[in-house]
């Protein structure tokens, strides 16, 4: 049976040679991050379960308990890990290839006039699906050893990369001149903000889709949702259902995600996430069924309110929570990183603002001042850090 070959190496034509080798030789290859700490290190190498590690010296270490993969599997890459241990997720072959093939249709990605940007962790499948995607369709990609503003903005100004994919927390990073330099930015991670540039196009995706497959709303050719157990329809809302052949084939401890859907047919991947389509047909995620927050017996939902508080002129980066009330059952609450430290803004303010375009239960009875967020590297607030 096949190895699983675990790289322990920063980005960069290291990276890349050595996953060509491996997939050269029939194994899978998983992304490790070289910026944990050896405890959270040995923890992700226990959930992924290597044969092997290629460690940044080129030493090979062989694992007496890494466990085989199957025959056409490409890759096993961990979830994000906001939430528990991370979970080690099998993507095929056959997955990875239609997701890049898929991605490139949708932005008409031509390897002759076009190039990618990989700057994103690699560890991730929003860094590493930059990669691979430009592999398969022969793409030219220049892999960066992590996210550095000024040497994107050279590339992009010198027209030495076309493309690239970014979080929001990322985008923020760079100046207008270099954003407007690219063709296209692919957003993913985190819920984007409100004021976005024209050549950025976000996308809905995870782990065990093999990266985004909704673009600006849209899905994907070959990729077909489902809201709650009803197949897509205008008003319809509920838990969104994913199914394509980017998938992922299993965990790597042998389960299936995969359910059979409101057709009766089974392969759809249950997300977590809740859904609906607007009055255009696009899909508009709400956020992760268990982030509702119920205050007063209203459902608010974290993302629109943190959309709303990040408009302020006086909020840096922003986050929305919920805290126990004896009232109300629970509150919700803002975390708030000022734009100016000696001028935060005031709750009055914030919940005024949110007011304005939610209803009124979903304004804000707490706000709390923070120099920074806690996030994923995939740029996710980890709300259960929010104290």
């Amino acid at each position: 049976m096949p190895d699983l070959v675990a790289l322990d190496l920063p980005g960069g034509r290291a990276f890349v040679d050595a996953l060509r080798a491996v997939w050269d030789t029939g194994d899978a290859v998983a992304p490790l991050d070289p910026r944990l700490p050896p405890p959270a290190a040995r923890a992700l190498v226990r959930a992924l379960a290597p044969t092997r590690v290629v460690g940044s010296d080129g030493e090979i270490v062989a694992l007496r308990d890494g466990i085989p993969v199957e025959d056409g599997d490409a890759l096993v890459i961990a979830t994000s890990g906001s939430t528990g241990l991370p979970r080690g997720v099998v993507l095929t072959h056959d997955a990875v290839e239609a997701s890049a093939r898929a991605t490139s249709r949708r932005l008409g990605v031509d390897p002759a006039h076009h190039r990618w940007l990989a700057c994103l962790p690699l560890a991730h499948v929003g860094g590493l699906s930059v990669l691979t995607r430009a592999i398969v369709t022969g793409t030219p990609c220049t892999v960066l050893p992590g996210f550095d503003p000024e040497e994107i903005a050279r590339l992009a100004c010198q027209g030495e990369a076309t493309h690239v994919s970014l979080v929001s927390t990322a985008l923020r990073r760079l100046d207008p001149p270099a954003v407007s330099r690219f063709a296209c930015i692919l957003l993913g991670g985190a819920a984007p903000p409100g004021d976005l540039p024209g050549n950025v196009v976000t996308t809905y995706g995870m782990t065990e889709t093999g990266s985004g497959v909704v673009y600006d709303g849209r899905p994907l050719d070959g990729v077909e949702i489902a809201i709650g157990t009803g197949l897509p329809g205008q008003g319809a809302h509920g838990e969104l259902l994913v199914r394509g052949p980017m998938l992922l084939r299993a965990y790597r401890d042998g389960s299936d995600p995969r359910v059979p859907g409101p057709d009766g047919k089974g392969g759809w991947l249950p997300t977590g996430d809740g859904g609906r389509l607007d009055a255009d047909g696009r899909l508009v995620v709400d956020g992760r069924l268990a982030e509702v927050i119920t205050t007063g017996g209203e459902k608010v939902w974290p993302v629109p309110v943190e959309q709303l508080v990040a408009m302020h002129p006086l909020v840096a980066d922003a986050a929305i929570w919920r805290r126990d009330d004896p009232e109300w059952g629970q509150r919700v609450v803002a975390w708030v990183v000022p734009s100016d430290p000696s001028e935060p803004p005031s709750l009055g303010a914030i919940a005024d603002l949110v007011r304005a375009g939610l209803p009124p239960w979903a304004a804000p009875k707490e706000l709390v001042i923070v120099s920074q967020l806690p996030r994923t590297a995939s740029g996710k607030v980890r709300r259960a850090d929010l104290t």
